[in-house]
């Protein structure tokens, strides 16, 4: 929190005390929105009926032109949650434990949604002007692929994303609990699938273990000559596109604050494949990833049973960098995988598809929105933030700066504890309220940015 003396002046200052005043009701809308099972991975009822996909919220508020318009992206749909699963409380019941807010989608999407309402709020409720044109794209399936929302996207490209100027999206967290954070990227991802088929039965061991190529070994055999284990992927010139390491970006890593030791016991690993910061960031941040996911088709369940699978079904992703071309990566993977197969004169038949391409996507650090936030992070917490990419997929930043052409920035307000999608999910209230000051200073940041570039705008 602030003190008197390093509040800073004018509406802003109001708006931060505003804020302070009202945090209870603010948590008590947050209680409400998470009491909201908006869990939408099955529209199907058990009678066979499926249900509307949720509509996409489009909203505006303002329409000067002398102003940027800023329009935030979030969603309201959660994973699914149930107490039996591992959860301390009920999923459903907002329960707040030594400044902690307990519940399903408080920090995925619902905290963040709501901490941009409140910093609009307090403007209005104070009858102080809005620094900037406000608009909302609001849905409810990204926890289900975002269904319809390119289309949508595509379809508004002239009309409701004409005026904007940027599009935040704060559907991430901080790499750390206390210092915040800005995320300028995020990976790709090339999802196969690898399946070795010797009939649609399976197969007793005892009659028929030893006379045929089983397709469990041969499924085994293709997944082993994927990565080796310091982590390399072995694909032969998967890493040909991946951009190179600058020395700027050398400097962006070693002032990221990360303890190693700290992040090691906290995600309760004994040991990672890299030692220094700068090696395990990269790593899961500008270097492709193979990870295996599991196996389709194959006995797995306890207790022993001699089966021989008669078709089984690999899965596995890479996670894709800059400039790393999709339909290249397909190939090749196709192409190693054909000649591993080939190596092991098997006569069962062998089918690689990919089932899910993600691009990648970077921003631009240098662009007005990232200045803007810096300086509104400095100005609610005092320092500086690390400057970090996201190791997973967020398709719809992507799609919206590709679709749009306008600049698209992440500005996360969780904690790297946080725990969206698992159990036990919370977002910090000293980060959902100090989250929704930082949106009002983010505000006024752009504002001032907009009218520094406007020729003869701050003579009006």
């Amino acid at each position: 929190m602030f003190s008197a003396s390093t509040l800073p002046p004018g509406p802003l200052e109001k708006v931060f005390q505003y804020i302070d005043l009202h945090q209870d009701e603010f948590v008590q809308m947050l209680k409400e929105w998470v009491a909201v099972e908006s869990d939408f991975f099955l529209l199907q009822l058990s009678d066979g009926q499926t249900l509307p996909i949720p509509p996409i919220l489009l909203a505006e508020l303002g329409s000067d032109p002398k102003k940027p318009t800023v329009c935030f992206y979030g969603h309201l749909d959660v994973q699914p949650a149930r107490q039996e699963d591992g959860w301390l409380t009920d999923p459903y019941t907002l329960t707040e434990v030594d400044g902690k807010l307990y519940g399903r989608g408080t920090t995925d999407n619902k905290g963040p949604v709501l901490a941009w309402i409140n910093a609009v709020s307090a403007f209005k409720a104070l009858d102080e002007d809005l620094p900037v044109n406000i608009k909302f794209l609001i849905e409810g399936m990204e926890e289900s692929g975002s269904l319809a929302l390119e289309e949508l996207v595509r379809k508004e490209k002239s009309g409701f994303f004409s005026s904007v100027d940027c599009i935040v999206i704060s559907d991430n967290l901080w790499i750390s609990r206390r210092k915040p954070a800005l995320i300028y990227g995020t990976r790709g991802n090339s999802y196969f699938t690898v399946e070795v088929k010797c009939r649609d039965q399976d197969f007793h061991s005892g009659t028929f273990g030893g006379i045929l190529n089983e397709p469990m070994a041969d499924l085994v055999a293709l997944l082993g000559s994927l990565v080796d284990a310091s982590g390399r992927i072995l694909v032969p010139g998967i890493y040909g596109h991946v951009a190179p390491v600058t020395e700027e970006e050398k400097r962006v890593y070693e002032a990221i604050d990360l303890d190693v030791e700290e992040y090691r016991n906290s995600s309760q690993v004994k040991k990672f494949l890299f030692d220094t910061k700068e090696e395990l960031l990269m790593h899961l941040w500008r270097y492709p990833s193979l990870s295996i996911h599991g196996i389709e088709g194959a006995f797995h369940e306890p207790g022993a049973k001699t089966v021989i699978p008669g078709r089984v079904i690999g899965k596995f992703s890479i996670r894709l960098v800059p400039h790393m071309d999709m339909s290249v990566v397909e190939t090749q993977v196709k192409q190693h995988l054909e000649y591993i197969f080939s190596k092991r004169n098997s006569s069962n038949q062998m089918t690689v598809s990919m089932a899910l391409g993600l691009h990648p996507w970077i921003a631009n650090i240098s662009d007005h929105q990232y200045l803007a936030a810096k300086r509104a992070i400095k100005t609610v917490f005092g320092t500086e933030p690390d400057m970090i990419r996201d190791g997973s997929t967020i398709p719809i930043a992507k799609i919206l700066q590709d679709t749009t052409q306008k600049s698209v920035i992440m500005l996360p307000l969780g904690t790297v504890d946080d725990g969206e999608h698992s159990q036990n999910e919370k977002i910090n209230r000293w980060n959902y309220i100090e989250g929704s000051k930082l949106f009002a200073a983010f505000f006024l940041e752009m504002a001032k940015l907009h009218s520094s570039c406007v020729p003869g705008l701050l003579d009006q």
